[in-house]
């Protein structure tokens, strides 16, 4: 069994679905709430069911006492733009981090982010095909972020471009990769039957209620997606860990 295959398994750690919480956003919105106290949020969702969070190098110093050995896993996002810039740039996203550096800082997998149909599609296929390469240099496994963002909302939600998007993943070198979700368990099945490696959903822009995520959850794993990736939905919602461990019973049942 390869390093990567190793590392692949330890991050399932409650059943064959990932619960993995990004909180990468810091860089993108700044220290908003579930971000400021960072600490505390990640200790949460690991308790409460969570088998891994994303975050940017430069927050691990704070969490080598939380995560580890049987807790969670960490994942390191090396992509990186901010809401500062203007619109017709926010799009762009820039490598920030390299694999080597993170397997120094104990990474258990890396994380990496394109947008599909913007003006920087291009610089952000060529970097994740690269950091594929990387990845199995190093062992490490390698979840995409795969978003259409060309301007249409619509587009973003599209079952045809969003399985396009997945295949492209896959095609790069990703060992999973995460989408939107399309809205109906039909029309996400045939996002899934585009591609071999596992699908997580995206969570996007916060929901009205933790029923309305819940809901969403129940129907893309009944659609047959191996798990979610979900940020502002969990780490800022009032109690992280409950609506982690009502995810979970979703997950593992």
């Amino acid at each position: 069994m390869s390093g990567k295959e190793l590392r692949l398994k330890k991050l399932y750690h409650h059943s064959d679905k990932l619960l993995i919480v990004p909180m990468d956003h810091g860089i993108t919105i700044g220290p908003v709430k579930g971000l400021d106290t960072i600490q505390n949020t990640v200790e949460q969702v690991l308790n409460g069911g969570a088998d891994a969070v994303i975050v940017h190098k430069g927050l691990v110093r704070y969490l080598t006492d939380i995560l580890g050995s049987n807790a969670g896993e960490l994942i390191i996002h090396l992509s990186a733009s901010t809401a500062l810039v203007p619109e017709l740039q926010s799009t762009r996203k820039e490598i920030v981090s390299s694999v080597e550096h993170s397997v120094r800082m104990g990474a258990t997998a890396i994380s990496a982010h394109v947008n599909l149909g913007s003006n920087f599609e291009a610089d952000q296929l060529r970097d994740v095909g690269m950091i594929a390469e990387e990845c199995d240099k190093w062992g490490l496994p390698l979840l995409v972020m795969m978003y259409v963002r060309n301007g249409s909302k619509e587009d973003e939600f599209d079952s045809k471009r969003i399985r396009h998007a997945a295949r492209i993943a896959e095609e790069l070198g990703a060992d999973l990769v995460k989408v939107n979700y399309s809205g109906s368990t039909d029309s996400f099945k045939e996002v899934i039957s585009g591609v071999k490696i596992p699908v997580l959903i995206a969570g996007g822009e916060q929901l009205n209620t933790s029923d309305d995520l819940l809901t969403m959850i129940n129907d893309a794993v009944e659609a047959g997606a191996k798990g979610i990736s979900v940020g502002r939905n969990i780490f800022q919602n009032e109690d992280p860990g409950k609506l982690c461990s009502s995810i979970r019973m979703i997950l593992d049942k």
